[in-house]
């Protein structure tokens, strides 16, 4: 890992870590206050793929979060900006309220799958639809290939099993564009113009917001909320830098011992 230098930028995940779906982290509201009061930039880097960037600004605004469209990055956007590069028709494979995430690409006659979480449509008949448009020679991109995530009704399966499935079943190999992948770190903080040894992750998934951060040189604190799991920390090498109980409490350690 490159020499530490000053903290300037904290990029933080959003489901799991400030909320799980309409229920917010208890003091998570008060400790983002006291994070934006002090000298760092904050981001904000989600692999949510259920609904589209508008309406997820709706959500937080109404769990009392102080936070702006601009200031979020997606694995959406990511993945849109991956498609109008190579200029492709993807078969959407994600949720009706993401699509908005992809206004105005052209998705007739499709030559390449994207595929996100999407439970309403993770049936047969549309995974052999994207099955057999792989097995032609479509590129298969995953909008990222988390595991699992945390509803308030308990952990469900995240869009991983199902492109894992693709690929297993294709014998072809996806790519993927939100965390924990390197460009999709990189391209956020870009975005606030920092390198990785400035920056600093909070999030609740080991391998994919910690163990992402970390392999570009980036600090990481895992959170004990959302999908964490106990025994999550022994799961990528290095470990992450710090285990904290809650958002709040990583956010006191930053502003104690980091800044």
């Amino acid at each position: 890992m490159a020499t530490r230098r000053a903290l300037k930028a904290v990029l933080i995940d959003l489901s799991g870590t400030l909320h799980v779906e309409d229920t917010a982290v208890p003091g998570a509201q008060d400790a983002l206050n006291r994070l934006r009061q002090s000298s760092v930039a904050v981001k904000f880097v989600t692999n949510t793929t259920k609904e589209c960037k508008r309406n997820l600004v709706e959500r937080l605004h109404s769990l009392n979060f102080d936070i702006q469209e601009q200031e979020i990055f997606t694995s959406l956007t990511a993945a849109r900006s991956l498609v109008e590069q190579r200029q492709l028709r993807p078969l959407l494979l994600v949720e009706d309220s993401a699509l908005e995430d992809f206004s105005g690409v052209e998705t007739s006659e499709p030559n390449a799958v994207v595929i996100g979480l999407a439970p309403d449509h993770f049936n047969y008949q549309t995974l052999n639809k994207a099955f057999r448009l792989v097995l032609d020679g479509a590129p298969l991109i995953a909008i990222h290939k988390a595991r699992y995530y945390k509803r308030k009704d308990g952990l469900a399966l995240g869009p991983g099993p199902f492109v894992t499935g693709l690929e297993y079943s294709t014998d072809c190999q996806a790519t993927v564009v939100g965390k924990p992948e390197r460009t999709f770190f990189l391209e956020a903080l870009r975005d606030i113009d920092c390198c990785p040894e400035e920056a600093i992750m909070i999030g609740d998934d080991a391998r994919d917001d910690v163990g992402g951060a970390q392999n570009i040189g980036m600090l990481g604190i895992v959170v004990r909320t959302g999908k964490y799991r106990v025994g999550d920390e022994g799961k990528i090498n290095p470990p992450p830098y710090l285990t904290c109980e809650s958002f709040p409490q990583a956010v006191d350690h930053i502003l104690q011992h980091l800044l």
